[in-house]
């Protein structure tokens, strides 16, 4: 059933961004196994970023599961798609289910979708990542595929409208090596190790990126680092302090 309702919403995607004319490059898909379980961990700067995720997996053939906040699945046009494609629902007062659930399906040979952060970068900078990726290719023996997304923030994000027309906008996705996630590794030095591997592959893809802002309105997409306008990881944590 997954694979039957997954298909046709992904063609769905490739002709919508056809049509908006996005100008998608992605490298490094390779290095996304063709068989067997593995857990995809990127940065996230946009609702859309498990479309983009999902789009790099599907070179090699793979299906992604996403693990996605349970609101997701309430939505009256999102929530049955979520669950026909076998999406998993994580309620953050109970991940436990969540949890096992990812975990039954990594053991069966799915590749798993993570955002470490929890919640999309309103800085469009990594923040601190969660354990529960790590935790998760560690006890079901499987790798880690580190990934980073740059530009899709510009399509759809927090705080600011959607820009659904035809935009010409580039997105740059860049899929990093396996990260072999032993059981003999500290869960936590793990993740660090993680982190930095996605903080070279979003720097990496910043860097491939064709295009600056146009004009002084157009800088809200860039971080404050780059010479952006968009609020700093310290802003950001100022304001949620009140």
């Amino acid at each position: 059933m997954a694979e039957l309702v997954y298909r046709p919403v992904i063609g769905l995607a490739l002709t919508t961004f056809k049509a908006w004319d996005l100008k998608i490059d992605c490298k490094g898909a390779e290095n996304i196994p063709r068989s067997g379980g593995a857990v995809l961990v990127s940065n996230h700067i946009s609702y859309l970023d498990f479309i983009f995720n999902g789009l790099a997996a599907l070179q090699q053939k793979r299906l992604v599961r996403f693990m996605a906040k349970e609101s997701v699945f309430r939505h009256k046009l999102s929530g049955p798609l979520m669950r026909a494609m076998k999406h998993i629902p994580v309620d953050r007062k109970q991940g436990e289910a969540a949890y096992a659930h990812a975990l039954d399906s990594l053991k069966s040979g799915e590749v798993i979708g993570v955002f470490p952060e929890a919640t999309i970068s309103q800085s469009f900078t990594l923040k601190s990542f969660k354990s529960g990726a790590v935790r998760l290719a560690q006890e079901a023996g499987v790798p880690l595929i580190p990934m980073a997304l740059w530009g899709t923030q510009r399509l759809w994000t927090k705080g600011h409208p959607r820009n659904f027309r035809r935009s010409h906008t580039p997105i740059t996705i860049r899929v990093g090596e396996a990260v072999e996630a032993s059981r003999d590794t500290y869960a936590g030095a793990l993740t660090r190790q993680l982190r930095e591997r996605v903080q070279e592959l979003l720097e990496a893809a910043q860097r491939a990126y064709p295009v600056r802002p146009r004009t002084p309105d157009d800088t809200w997409w860039m971080p404050a680092h780059l010479g952006g306008t968009a609020p700093t990881p310290e802003q950001l944590r100022a304001v949620e302090a009140h």
